[in-house]
């Protein structure tokens, strides 16, 4: 598995990689306290991973405020300060962890002058950072759907996004939407994450790798194509394939 484009820095910076008492974030009280715009910040972190760490543990429905603010070691005052309520931390939590998502498999993808090898790249990071925190997965993707409408618009702006990978996919014989099937394959990739990470199996995300950069390969450039540069791009030899060409028309 390539992790080129994967530093532990990342996967920190997922919300629910750290608990919320995490001493090293500790504030102490006293003439040297930090200035007031860092407690804050402090704070809002810690009661993010307490939300993420929380949520992924009773589910959204049942966590409540007062358990956030216990697993983040922050008062519910504090927590009011710095969020509306439950719903508006949850958001907060799950915007800041995508973006963190997003971020590297953009920054994946940008450095392959190939377009397949941008979307197997940017998917193996997408794979490998949800299964180095499983407590965000869990949140960010099936926690989420508790939350009602503001979780169903928080997904589409996800997928939206997600969307923006095939942005210069091959063109399509004539009758074929090709918007219509990227949203098909952007859709098939979720759900096989989301049964992956529902089952309790997000440490072995990686795995769907192969045939996930297949699946989204496939539609595009036909099964056989597909087959071969994805064996090229992991050094393997292309007539080792199992697809045959002559049974596939191509």
């Amino acid at each position: 598995m390539d992790r080129d484009y994967l530093r532990s820095a990342d996967v920190v910076l997922l919300p629910g990689a750290r608990t919320g008492r995490d001493p090293a974030r500790s504030i102490k009280p006293g003439p040297r306290r930090m200035p007031a715009c860092v407690v804050a910040a402090t704070q809002r972190e810690r009661l993010l991973d307490g939300l993420v760490q929380t949520v992924a543990e009773r589910g959204y429905q049942h966590a409540t405020v007062s358990d956030i603010c216990r697993a983040a070691g922050v008062t519910r005052p504090v927590f009011y300060e710095l969020f509306s309520g439950k719903e508006d931390a949850f958001l907060a939590a799950h915007r800041y962890g995508t973006g963190v998502v997003i971020r590297r498999m953009s920054a994946a993808f940008s450095a392959e002058s190939d377009w397949c090898q941008g979307i197997r790249k940017s998917l193996g990071v997408l794979l490998q950072l949800l299964a180095g925190t499983p407590a965000f997965a869990t949140m960010a993707v099936i926690e989420v759907e508790a939350v009602g409408r503001a979780g169903r618009q928080e997904r589409e702006q996800l997928l939206k996004k997600f969307r923006g990978f095939f942005a210069e996919v091959p063109q399509l014989p004539c009758g074929v939407g090709v918007q219509d099937l990227v949203d098909a394959v952007v859709g098939g990739v979720y759900s096989a994450i989301h049964r992956r990470v529902d089952s309790g199996g997000t440490e072995q995300l990686p795995e769907l790798l192969p045939m996930l950069s297949m699946f989204c390969l496939a539609p595009f450039l036909g099964p056989a194509e597909a087959a071969v540069r994805l064996a090229t791009e992991i050094g393997e030899d292309p007539s080792c394939t199992r697809i045959d060409r002559a049974n596939t028309g191509q």
